[in-house]
């Protein structure tokens, strides 16, 4: 299921978390800002602010937590080989990390400068240096991690995926930013999403309100799966089905007919032309985002 940021700020992280403990999904991906609201959500308990006030006295997005939190999750759980979804749902669920001593960073470092993860290693020393971090426990409650849709994936082993844009969310803004940082773990989230996409046969795919990301990066993955499995004397995937939900409205085109034509304003749904041209059958839903996923959730979690 792909989802946009607007779920999770509609109170949609406690509904995904009881779908995931009811197994009623297998993958869950959404973009960083989805991120940002749902570890926001699960340390201050909100995740708002004004933009137009904020940006205009330049402050927007500019409080130390969000920022400082979530590098350091995703630096600790660099150092493991995890990527931004379970770096930050590990985080959540602990209630914080341990850093490193510095002079163990340094040694690990010199020991294998060959090894993959030495550069994960070096960011994270140069940010704790830098910044001045001591090493040892690293205690941040997280008083609403209930409701969190990243820790409840990271409880019950679900992959919850995040593939962010540098400079496209409020933690670009702080002073720990190191988009090398985002970035391994964004490249790991997309091998771990490409991964369950191999196994997309017959299966079904649910983007909720993700105009840009969902299609776009499920149609890079699709693209890598298939390759990989025409190399290996295996069928593409096939079979899979498709469901698009967002509140622009279609008049009513049923996408099983092909796409439609230029006078008809569905042409311009740009995520749903991706997503019908990549295989299987794609239906869209034009509802409130929030709306559907209440009604899918009780009927799924009654089923």
């Amino acid at each position: 299921m792909f989802y946009g940021a607007h779920l999770i700020k509609n109170g949609g992280a406690l509904l995904l978390a009881r779908l995931l403990q009811h197994r009623c999904v297998t993958h869950l991906a959404t973009n960083g800002a989805g991120a940002i609201h749902d570890w926001e959500f699960a340390y201050h308990g909100r995740s708002t602010e004004s933009v137009r006030e904020n940006v205009a006295s330049g402050t927007f997005g500019s409080w130390d937590e969000t920022g400082r939190f979530m590098h350091l999750a995703l630096m600790t759980g660099a150092l493991r080989g995890e990527g931004y979804g379970q770096s930050l749902g590990r985080f959540i669920s602990e209630e914080g990390c341990r850093l490193p001593n510095s002079r163990d960073l340094e040694t690990v470092i010199r020991s294998d400068l060959a090894n993959p993860l030495s550069p994960a290693h070096v960011e994270l020393l140069v940010a704790m240096k830098k910044h001045h971090l001591e090493g040892g426990p690293l205690t941040v409650p997280h008083s609403w991690k209930r409701t969190s849709a990243l820790a409840t994936a990271f409880a019950y082993g679900v992959p919850l995926t995040v593939h962010p844009g540098i400079g496209y969310d409020i933690i670009a803004t702080h002073p720990l930013f190191n988009g090398a940082v985002l970035g391994r773990a964004a490249d790991v989230d997309f091998k771990v999403l490409a991964h369950s996409v191999d196994s997309l046969d017959g299966g079904v795919i649910l983007c909720i309100g993700s105009a840009v990301m969902g299609p776009q990066v499920f149609e890079k993955s699709l693209s890598i799966v298939n390759n990989l499995r025409l190399q290996a004397g295996r069928p593409i995937v096939h079979a899979h089905q498709i469901f698009v939900v967002d509140l622009q409205d279609a008049e009513g085109w049923d996408w099983n007919r092909g796409e439609p034509p230029r006078t008809n304003p569905a042409y311009y749904l740009r995520f749903c032309k991706s997503f019908a041209r990549m295989g299987g059958t794609m239906e869209y839903a034009c509802c409130d985002n929030i709306a559907f996923l209440h009604g899918l959730s009780q009927l799924l979690l009654r089923a």
